[in-house]
């Protein structure tokens, strides 16, 4: 008998969809096959952990575990007292006895008709009648934010140690799920394989962030670039450009670099929204400190004068 999917994967019954996920991710990343090579018992568990997600990663399986209706291996329970009913069908039940099958003889032949054919593919034999879809499998995968962003191909190890190469897609988001259709559990009797399910994390970037389909990035540039002007270089997930820094650019300003962004769903790309950040040099001379005393006796402003008073 199957454990218990909270036991396996260390929960309460009560666990939130993201207590259940976190959980999940964290045990396969300690069991997966490609971290332990040639371990036996760790690929075994990691198919066991991914089992367990299977049932509590899906809201619909969940429930029917929860009450009842399926086993934790994800099999059809019968219902609630069907056993009983039929063990104490009273005098007259259809089934509490032969009654009515006469006509057909020995009972094991009848029952031997029945499966037998069945199981041949019926009167003639040649492959099995009972056809059932495989079971769905679920799997976590980690890309990289540039790989989410521009797409890519990635190898993985399915629970059931087939590898499998994914196509990312371009402009994936973090959380989102792909479906590899017919890479889950085999079919039974000819039935169609299952589905996989891939959830996809992406890692966060050192430079970039995203804000919809537009990636941010902020950029440091010098004191006489916010004064006077210039252009400059800025990086891009698909390389380098160059930008031009207005006079007169206050940190904190955004400037847009349009089609630079995420691709989007119905077509064309977002923008690249570059922040502006005035970085002072590490070390002031004294030539930069006396030149800006000259300045301020002559040209003091006031930049917070437009906050009101606070609090």
């Amino acid at each position: 008998m199957a454990q218990n999917p909270y036991e396996i994967l260390g929960v309460a019954s009560d666990a939130t969809h993201d207590e259940i996920r976190k959980a999940y991710r964290k045990l396969a990343k300690t069991n997966h096959p490609d971290l332990n090579p040639g371990d036996a018992a760790a690929a075994d568990r990691f198919a066991e952990i991914a089992s367990a997600y299977d049932i509590l990663g899906d809201t619909e399986k969940r429930g029917r575990f929860d009450r009842g209706e399926i086993d934790a291996s994800g099999n059809e329970r019968p219902a609630p007292g069907y056993y009983r009913d039929y063990a104490e069908a009273p005098e007259g039940h259809p089934y509490a006895s032969s009654a009515g099958y006469e006509d057909m003889g020995d009972m094991s032949d009848f029952f031997s008709d029945i499966f037998g054919a069945r199981g041949r593919g019926g009167p003639g034999g040649g492959g099995a009648n009972v056809r059932m879809r495989g079971q769905d499998v679920r799997y976590h995968l980690e890309v990289d934010f540039l790989e989410a962003v521009t797409g890519a191909t990635k190898r993985v190890t399915m629970p059931d140690g087939k590898a499998l190469d994914i196509a990312i897609p371009e402009g994936l988001t973090d959380g989102q799920t792909l479906r590899l259709k017919g890479q889950g559990g085999p079919g039974y009797g000819g039935g169609p394989a299952g589905d996989a399910y891939v959830e996809i994390s992406v890692r966060p970037h050192p430079r970039f962030t995203r804000e919809g389909d537009d990636i941010v990035l902020v950029l440091p540039i010098t004191i006489d670039e916010a004064v006077l002007g210039g252009k400059v270089e800025v990086p891009t997930t698909t390389g380098r450009v160059t930008m031009s820094v207005p006079k007169g650019a206050s940190g904190g300003r955004t400037l847009r670099l349009r089609g630079k962004g995420v691709k989007k769903r119905g077509g064309g790309h977002g923008d690249q929204l570059v922040r502006l950040q005035i970085r002072l040099p590490d070390t002031i001379d004294d030539e930069l400190a006396e030149f800006m005393e000259k300045w301020r006796a002559g040209h003091a402003y006031d930049p917070r004068k437009t906050m009101g008073e606070g609090r």
